[in-house]
């Protein structure tokens, strides 16, 4: 298991497969300073 962020650490650049198809870059690819990034694991 990786290791929790915690306060003030910064985000690993991931790329992410999207449902609809194509990916996108993590930080970079939400286009602002701010953002929130929630991961849904769906159904159990």
């Amino acid at each position: 298991m990786s290791k929790k962020l915690g306060i003030g650490d910064t985000f690993p650049n991931l790329t992410i497969s999207l449902v609809k198809g194509g990916t996108i870059d993590l930080p970079g690819g939400i286009g602002s300073k701010y953002g929130v990034i929630l991961f849904y694991r769906g159904h159990w």
